[in-house]
């Protein structure tokens, strides 16, 4: 996908092409899936969206960024936390390489 769409577009293209190239490999896969905080018993909504969440097991959060940064693992370390989900994966769809904008978490 990366080899065929190149870099520079928004992170909602690939995050679509994506999407799609997993449900074509039979994947249950999810977009845009609401994270509420549950704190004391309340469920607060923060407006935390995971970018694709593959098989209940993985989150995958997207970036078009020049250099993924520690705001990033972050990120997705909230979400891996939050969710209680034990693995992560970042892709930065920005990279020349798409090898070097992976970054896989694992809690």
């Amino acid at each position: 996908m990366h080899r065929h769409l190149g870099r520079g577009l928004l992170e909602s293209v690939y995050e679509e092409c994506l999407f799609w190239e997993l449900g074509q490999a039979g994947l249950k896969t999810q977009r845009q899936v609401p994270l509420p905080v549950v704190y004391k018993e309340v469920q607060l909504d923060l407006g935390y969206r995971l970018d694709l969440v593959v098989e209940d097991e993985l989150i995958v959060e997207l970036k078009t960024v020049e250099k993924l940064l520690p705001i990033h693992e972050a990120q997705l370390l909230t979400y891996l936390k939050l969710s209680g989900m034990k693995t992560g994966l970042l892709l930065n769809f920005h990279s020349a390489v798409l090898r070097d904008g992976m970054k896989r978490m694992v809690l």
